[in-house]
């Protein structure tokens, strides 16, 4: 069953991102010569129109294959990638990052309309850590870290989580009247992370229709945000190898979040599985915008430079560009697969 989950899952996310392309290319008259899903051999296909469309072996990856983007087409072809304008071409890279932020925000919709919010309200203080000797108590309400608003209990968590251990100046409301204080986070060895002392609420909030609309987009950017920040910490070097995970990390975290919701029902399984689906659907559409070649995000600067400069990029220096981009993928991704496969047998 968390196989089949894990398929599903993966593919509605593909399918939702290469269909976002496909569209918008379709409707700015760019030819697409083949949509599929998965990776290695051909399942089954079928065409309609002048597009192929097929299922591979592998439940991984897939791609929309656009007249010309590979130089496989006559370049006087009116259909081509490259013929249509910069703004269109945009559009169309756009879309699929674009498709996996609304699929985000489509489950959220429901998540948060079932389970409710995590209001940012302290339930208890944890006797002895800062916390307690700054004055706050149970029943506070946070509102903002250094400056940082915080709208749902988890931006506490994620905000301690890339500030560790550095003085935080905290507003909070209390009996309708804001306060400040300030609190400098201790290292727990027990829960080996830095604490600032207090807890958050034991149950969710359910809200009207309008705060479940709310809620659901300070859920999808508060996905982005990790995401985010958590690439910036890469690049720092404050990650190690085994903080990132690919297709079989993704398959072991769905069958381990499957056999912990299975005793609760088949509606908590659905609950959490969407959860999941929104974590990577809103970490692909932020990997996508990378700037990095192959990836959308390095195809869109190229549209931008062509847009500032009003010409196109030499199509033989951009395609070195990608090309090169895409070997270093394989690469990573070949790494990752390995580490997530050596993970599970330590």
């Amino acid at each position: 069953m968390s196989i089949l989950l894990f398929v599903l899952i993966i593919s509605v996310i593909v399918i939702l991102h290469e269909g976002g392309h496909c569209v918008i290319a379709k409707r700015s008259g760019i030819g697409v010569r083949e949509f599929y899903v998965g990776l290695g051999p051909t399942l089954f296909s079928f065409t309609s129109g002048e597009t192929k469309y097929s299922w591979k072996l592998l439940p991984i990856g897939g791609l929309c294959v656009f007249y010309g983007l590979y130089g496989d087409e006559d370049e006087d072809s009116s259909r081509s990638f490259f013929k249509a304008s910069v703004w269109a071409r945009m559009a169309t890279i756009i879309a699929g990052p674009f498709m996996n932020f609304a699929l985000a925000f489509f489950l959220s919709l429901f998540i948060i309309g079932s389970m409710g919010y995590d209001p940012p309200v302290i339930a208890d203080i944890i006797e002895g850590y800062p916390a307690e000797e700054a004055g706050l108590s149970a029943g506070d309400e946070i509102v903002s870290l250094n400056n940082r608003k915080i709208e749902v209990y988890r931006d506490i968590s994620l905000y301690n989580m890339f500030n560790e251990g550095r003085e935080v100046s905290v507003v909070y409301r209390r009996d309708g009247q804001l306060r400040q204080t300030s609190i400098t986070p201790v290292y727990s060895k027990e829960d080996d992370r830095y604490l600032l002392g207090f807890m958050g609420p034991a149950e969710y909030v359910k809200g009207n229709a309008l705060e479940v609309i709310k809620y659901s987009l300070i859920e999808v950017r508060y996905w982005i945000e990790a995401t985010w920040k958590s690439i910036c910490l890469i690049f720092k070097g404050q990650f190690s190898p085994d903080d990132l995970s690919g297709p079989v990390g993704i398959a072991k975290a769905v069958d381990d979040v499957y056999d912990a919701s299975k005793p609760s029902g088949a509606f908590y399984v659905w609950i959490n599985m969407m959860n999941i689906t929104v974590l990577i659907s809103a970490n692909l559409g932020v990997m996508n915008l990378l700037p990095f070649p192959a990836l959308d995000g390095g195809r869109l600067i190229f549209c931008i430079i062509e847009a500032i400069r009003g010409r196109r990029v030499s199509a033989k220096v951009e395609g070195v560009f990608h090309f090169a981009g895409m070997c270093v993928l394989l690469l990573i991704a070949v790494f990752v697969m390995f580490n997530d496969i050596g993970k599970i047998f330590r």
